[in-house]
């Protein structure tokens, strides 16, 4: 089969967009694989899918599969870039659109400046919302929140970890590190990401706080390995810091591939806003296995 797909990145988070407004593709998850694929498809590490409205008062509805071809709830850069996308192809003239995804709707608005400002949502932080598993676990009170002690068997050098349990429509635990350059992001990522704890697995969020508006973050993503940013990853660690109260909203995260902004209030009811760029990088057509 033949298909037409466009190549996006925001912050270095990169995607291969799929127009599905005149009709489903009906991919399998082994063609997702292949997509996502850096040797034999095009390379992404996310397939986000733009299909017509579902309901009214809602401009698009937006599917998102990790490189593993399971599909997940939310991605914040890809939010970004499935905004661009259907500005730029026409398919709507609005600069502000409503987005059904998995979890919820999503509010994307293009800015004068390129950028692209994403209403998250309102984060979820009680575990069981994660959902995040507490049971026999004694939590260590910081500011407005609770840090959670997690036991972890890596290969070389077992130990406890603590980390705050965020959800931003998909799961995300946060730890704090002193330097993100030198974190065990690759020994502990996997670890943490198939934790029991965590049900339906979860990001994992390496946040190095620098002053109380500046962090930087690498982000180990569930089902795609670590990224060089992850917006929604990027929400949960503002979340998590301001709860922590090491951060004050507006905080710039600088991550591995560029530099997002998120605001959020400190309250619950209210939702994180995230801004960053979002960049076409090529359009093409590929073949892919029946």
């Amino acid at each position: 089969m033949d298909i037409r797909f466009t190549k996006m990145q925001g912050a270095g988070n990169d995607f291969v967009v799929l127009d599905e407004t005149a009709g489903p593709l009906g991919l399998r998850a082994d063609q997702y694989r292949f997509l996502a694929d850096r040797h034999f498809g095009v390379g992404a590490d996310q397939i986000l899918t733009v299909r017509p409205s579902p309901a009214p008062g809602i401009d698009f509805e937006y599917l998102i599969h990790n490189a593993d071809g399971g599909e997940v709830e939310q991605c914040g850069n890809g939010a970004r870039c499935f905004a661009r996308f259907v500005y730029d192809k026409g398919l709507t003239d609005k600069q502000a659109i409503r987005v059904q995804t998995q979890k919820g709707v999503i509010a994307p608005e293009l800015m004068a400046d390129g950028r692209v400002t994403v209403n998250m949502g309102q984060p979820r932080l009680v575990p069981e919302d994660v959902p995040f598993n507490t049971s026999g676990l004694a939590p260590v009170a910081q500011h407005h929140t609770q840090k959670w002690p997690l036991a972890l068997q890596v290969p070389v050098d077992p130990t406890t970890v603590f980390v705050v349990p965020v959800s931003m429509g998909n799961p995300h635990a946060v730890m704090l590190v002193d330097d993100v350059d030198t974190a065990p992001v690759a020994s502990q990522g996997p670890v943490l990401e198939s934790h029991p704890r965590f049900p339906e697995r979860v990001n994992v969020g390496f946040l190095q706080v620098q002053t109380a508006h500046q962090v930087r973050l690498r982000v180990f993503e569930r089902g795609t390995g670590e990224t060089l940013a992850c917006g929604t990853g990027a929400c949960a660690a503002v979340v998590a810091g301001i709860e922590l109260g090491l951060l004050q909203s507006p905080v710039d995260v600088q991550t591995r591939g560029g530099l997002l902004t998120i605001a959020w209030s400190g309250q619950a009811t209210d939702p994180v806003m995230m801004t960053g760029p979002a960049t076409t990088v090529f359009e093409g057509q590929i073949s892919i296995p029946d």
